[in-house]
């Protein structure tokens, strides 16, 4: 940009005009500023009728006042010389935080400052021939006036990104006060009429399923995931929720899946709306299995993929108290012997096969096996032919060997 009356050298077009002139430019383009700003306020709602007219306390357009009193300081600057002119802040602020608070761009209101700056300088160019300002120095007034409306631009871009933390924060209080109501496990009054109230204020459609995801976070600074505003998501809790509106719908498991890269967690299995705290339940229930390496840690599971493990590890204390029953004949045999029966009984229960069949899921000979379903006979007696029975050793074998405590013969396949 070239040089600016505030920041000129001696070498300086503008510098050189001989201050009489000066004076006299600035004193006409003082007097004629209110006219001046008047004409550029018409020609702004000519070209822009949308433009809203708001007004102030004594009733007079803020817009009005606002390009007056820009006009004012950049004259008055002209005069004097001394540092940069300081841009009004307060009405440039506003237009800024009123175009973000109605949810436009700034990009028509950097057209109308456009708009004004160049009306001004058709202005001061007719004033700058009057007084006989040589055409150098208007040159330069033209650039002083060109930065003079870069800072004005700033002004309104404050005030935009004010208004649009403002409606963030807005945004996500509400959303808060949404999520804690889904999640509630009791509700007062009328629960659904609530949900579409508060759901309505941030213009988030009811969907008819839900599942909900407890996250881990990576780091205590960790950048929210971009999962998008279809998704709830509060980052307030220790592990931060999220709300999956319509989970199965096309396209959100690769969304979920991009968004949450290098998160860890688990999503909820899908639940009608009204039910979105079951979700939440499960979901927390796979992140505690997760943190005690009972499951995959290493990113976002969904809970439909681990259900055996969910339901056979969670109720901890019946399982335990069951498995005391159920495999008490074991407990004379010593832990390796009596971890070998158990992995078989528990290979013959899911077979419902012969020795040949059991040897091949365990990876041993059949005559092994003979050998300890005999022994299997022996300790249990006739309760291994009872359904019941047999259902019940099933369910805390497995539970045990989801908790490590027995081989997986299908990690040899």
């Amino acid at each position: 940009m070239a040089a600016r009356p505030a920041t000129v050298t001696a070498r300086s077009a503008w510098l050189g005009v001989p201050r009489p002139q000066v004076r006299e430019f600035a004193a006409i383009a003082m007097a004629e500023a209110p006219a001046l700003a008047e004409e550029i306020l018409r020609e702004i709602r000519r070209e822009h009728p949308q433009l809203p007219l708001v007004l102030d306390d004594s009733g007079e357009p803020m817009a009005l006042v606002g390009i007056r009193r820009a006009i004012e300081v950049f004259v008055q600057h002209l005069d004097t010389a001394e540092g940069r002119p300081t841009v009004p802040p307060g009405v440039f602020q506003e237009f800024g935080r009123g175009e973000g608070l109605h949810g436009r761009s700034l990009d028509s209101l950097q057209a109308i400052y456009r708009m004004g700056v160049r009306l001004a300088w058709r202005r001061f160019a007719e004033i700058g021939q009057r007084v006989e300002i040589p055409p150098p120095a208007m040159y330069e007034l033209v650039d002083a006036g060109y930065e003079y409306l870069d800072g004005l631009v700033d002004q309104s871009v404050r005030g935009y990104a004010e208004a649009a933390a403002r409606q963030a924060g807005e945004r996500l209080r509400l959303q808060r006060r949404l999520m804690e109501l889904l999640l509630a496990e009791h509700h007062r009054g009328d629960p659904a009429e609530a949900l579409s109230e508060r759901a309505a204020r941030i213009g988030w459609p009811l969907p008819d399923k839900v599942s909900v995801g407890v996250l881990l976070r990576p780091a205590r600074e960790a950048v929210a995931p971009a999962v998008g505003q279809e998704v709830l998501l509060d980052m307030e809790y220790e592990q931060p929720r999220m709300v999956v509106p319509e989970p199965d719908a096309a396209g959100r498991p690769e969304l979920l899946h991009r968004a949450l890269t290098g998160w860890a967690g688990a999503i909820g299995p899908p639940v009608p709306l009204a039910d979105a705290v079951k979700s939440a339940r499960w979901a927390e229930a796979a992140v505690g299995l997760m943190e005690r390496g009972l499951l995959p840690a290493g990113g976002v599971l969904y809970c439909t993929e681990h259900t055996e493990a969910l339901v056979l590890l969670q109720p901890e204390e019946l399982i335990d108290d069951l498995a005391l029953r159920c495999l008490a004949p074991l407990a004379h045999c010593g832990p390796t012997h009596g971890r070998r029966l158990a992995e078989t009984l528990l290979a013959w229960l899911e077979t419902r096969g012969g020795a040949p069949e059991v040897a091949a899921r365990l990876g041993v000979h059949p005559q092994t096996v003979r050998y300890r379903l005999r022994q299997i006979r022996e300790l249990w007696g006739g309760e291994i032919d009872d359904p019941d029975r047999r259902f019940e050793l099933e369910l805390v074998l497995r539970a045990q060997r989801l908790r490590g405590a027995l081989g997986d013969p299908r990690a040899r396949r």
